[in-house]
């Protein structure tokens, strides 16, 4: 398992995803697993440097590690930042047209329609989500 504590800002998403890339490039994973893996990144990591310590700045933690038999990545945000279930909330309704759908939801969407698993939890004052990605 690799690890990267870092400044939930919006200008650190490339350092996160570069982070999580070069454990992926380790073991052989697929382009097309790959981007969806940095797409799930950029999104949920956006969402901790713009909501989870809002007014404010915090920090996160990143882990990856891989899991042999099925070979899966398994990427993990965890701050202290407000609690946040993204899970929680309902999906947005896609049949809608864009003027009549609520704003927000689509990101974690994507998310958990791209990954084999993600998962959330608060423990010990801490956002912990956990996403997985069969490779």
């Amino acid at each position: 398992m690799k690890e990267l504590t870092i400044e939930a800002t919006p200008e650190n998403v490339d350092t996160v995803v570069a982070f999580v890339d070069e454990q992926l490039e380790e073991y052989g994973c697929g382009m097309k697993e790959q981007m969806a893996i940095d797409v799930a990144i950029d999104e949920l990591f956006a969402n901790i440097a713009h909501y989870a310590y809002n007014p404010d700045t915090g920090y996160a933690t990143v882990r990856v590690d891989v899991l042999k038999d099925p070979l899966t990545v398994e990427v993990t945000f965890i701050d202290n930042g407000k609690p946040y279930d993204p899970l929680a909330k309902d999906d947005p309704d896609t049949t809608l047209s864009l003027e009549d759908r609520e704003i927000g939801g689509m990101g974690i969407l994507i998310v958990k329609k791209s990954m084999d698993a993600v998962n959330y939890e608060y423990k010990d004052g801490k956002n912990i989500l956990t996403i997985k990605k069969n490779i």
